[in-house]
């Protein structure tokens, strides 16, 4: 078995030092340029505010369900109230809040900047008052002319956005309010937190209280589906039950007043009949009654409660990074590339194998 050679690397330190010193000239202007770089970088890019959301959905529990189901054995009904399970649970409401869906729904809702006091819809805001940052400049004359080229036409006055078929502008759109939107759940508390970003510090909090409300829509929106589906097949039974007992009670007074004189036996059959079909149509509307009474409760059992742990505020100080850190991060940076182009360039000199 042949012994393998180890090389070792030997970095001569103080040789690295003399050729920074030798060459400080050069590092100083990679520095300063890259810092003159950063700083054009740090005033070119617009800043940001963000505004946090915090709620804590309810726990679901037997407690009103419960309270349902008692009264439900009360008029002979079996109700199994809360035993079903919730698909739609705290962990997945990030990704609601990234489906197309959800996000189009922010599009009509109406902003106010803070500087100019001007309101337009969250979409045109997003299309047409946003800055861009120095380096999105090229993109977006490039798009425009792309645009120019194909000859694309905008949309009518009347024009409804469809989430199924955006355009390529509402599309845009639809992905930079993703970007600003940011959804998190605490696993242990279910605490829900929503963070938007906006460079305007009133829209941002306007946002995140416009989310928020659009949140607690949609889950409401599913959890009461199925309730609210029967609540109206219900109903369609309950209109259905009380004209057939108005009915059946007009026809028996009908009848039984024409033969109030008339003593045979075959009218009184007859009316007897009559009788027994308006019993009939009563039992049954008093038992679609409760039905009914019992389908509004489980609706209001089925709508989730929210607690709001922190409101939207009006954000003061931006969050965007010092323009300081980001000087001293660039010169950092074009000294790091000097130091590399020196010590390839002189790898010989402090370098032993």
């Amino acid at each position: 078995m042949e012994e393998q050679k180890q090389k070792i690397i030997n970095i001569n330190a103080v040789e690295v030092v003399r050729l920074l010193l030798a060459d400080k000239r050069k590092v100083a202007i990679y520095s300063c340029v890259a810092g003159v770089i950063g700083v054009l970088l740090a005033f070119g890019t617009p800043k940001v505010y963000k505004s946090t959301v915090m709620l804590a959905p309810e726990e679901s529990g037997g407690g009103f369900s419960g309270s349902i189901s008692s009264l439900a054995a009360m008029v002979g009904m079996n109700m199994k109230i809360g035993q079903t399970g919730d698909a739609l649970y705290p962990e997945i409401y990030p990704d609601l809040m990234q489906s197309t869906q959800f996000i189009v729904g922010l599009f009509p809702v109406k902003v106010t900047t803070q500087k100019t006091n001007e309101s337009y819809t969250y979409q045109d805001y997003i299309q047409k008052h946003q800055k861009l940052a120095i380096l999105e400049y090229p993109k977006s004359w490039i798009g425009n002319i792309v645009e120019k080229l194909k000859g694309d036409t905008q949309p009518g006055p009347g024009h409804v956005v469809d989430p199924f078929r955006l355009t390529k502008k509402e599309d845009d759109v639809a992905k930079s309010i993703k970007s600003k939107i940011d959804c998190s759940v605490d696993k242990k508390t279910n605490v829900i937190t929503i963070v938007v970003e906006d460079q305007d510090p009133l829209i941002a909090a306007t946002m995140a209280d416009s989310v928020q409300q659009h949140l607690q829509l949609a889950i409401t929106d599913y959890r009461t589906k199925k309730a609210r589906v029967d609540l109206e097949y219900m109903n369609q039974l309950f209109d259905e039950a009380s004209q057939q007992y108005r009915k059946a009670r007009q026809k028996y007074a009908s009848f039984g007043d024409a033969n109030s004189k008339v003593v045979l036996q075959s009218v009184q059959s007859q009316l007897d009949d009559l009788e027994n079909e308006m019993q009939l149509k009563y039992n049954i509307y008093t038992q679609v009654v409760e039905q009914l009474q019992l389908a509004k409760a489980k609706v209001q059992e089925r709508t989730p409660a929210f607690t709001i742990v922190q409101n939207a505020t009006v954000p003061i100080k931006h969050s965007s990074r010092p323009k300081i850190v980001t000087l001293i991060l660039w010169m950092m940076l074009g000294f790091l590339v000097r130091f590399c182009m020196i010590g390839w360039k002189n790898r010989q000199k402090f370098i032993n194998i």
